[in-house]
């Protein structure tokens, strides 16, 4: 797990002046903490952080000599300007049930023979930070034309360590066979 290096914000200074100067507003919230710490983070870091991490990533935040280990609940990023927002993430405790998402990455798109049609992109999930999942990787290589991939087929959600939030029957991709266009000679 990462660590980020983050420092208090001073409470009196507005959101748009600090983003201004390249500062990001974060929030660490979560029922460990006795109130929710506004922190900071540089622009740098957070592009990094957009970069390689995603919502439902774990990350250690490191605030005045104290670390948080935390998920990230919500990175709000603004595409017409290209500038990431605020950031929130929630402290995990061990031994306690985190709601979470996982995003389904599909590998080998290049190797399906027919239609490749991926319905669902995340799959919300509960569990104890340790079991929580941040990516569900699927292999599509070899998977025939007609295969019906749903949330229980995949192995990483049939841990009973991991609690589905979403019905284990859901369609997460179907492959079916490419339409010929119907061409008559008139």
């Amino acid at each position: 797990m990462n660590t980020i290096l983050a420092q208090k914000r001073d409470p009196a200074t507005k959101a748009k002046q600090l983003r201004r100067s390249g500062i990001v507003p974060c929030v660490i919230f979560g029922a460990e903490l006795k109130e929710s710490l506004s922190v900071q983070i540089d622009r740098s870091t957070a592009g990094q952080l957009k970069r390689t991490k995603r919502n439902g990533s774990k990350v250690n935040i490191q605030v005045d000599g104290k670390t948080y280990p935390t998920l990230i609940k919500d990175l709000d990023y603004n595409s017409l300007n290209n500038e990431i927002v605020h950031v929130s993430f929630q402290v995990l405790a061990a031994g306690k049930k985190f709601n979470s998402v996982a995003d389904i990455v599909l590998i080998n798109k290049e190797k399906v023979g027919g239609i490749l049609e991926q319905i669902q992109m995340q799959v919300p999930h509960a569990a104890e930070p340790e079991y929580l999942l941040d990516t569900v990787t699927v292999n599509l290589e070899n998977m025939p034309i007609g295969t019906i991939l749903t949330i229980g087929d995949i192995p990483e959600f049939q841990s009973d360590k991991i609690e589905l939030q979403a019905d284990a029957g859901n369609i997460v991709l179907r492959i079916s066979e490419k339409k010929q266009a119907d061409v008559r000679a008139e």
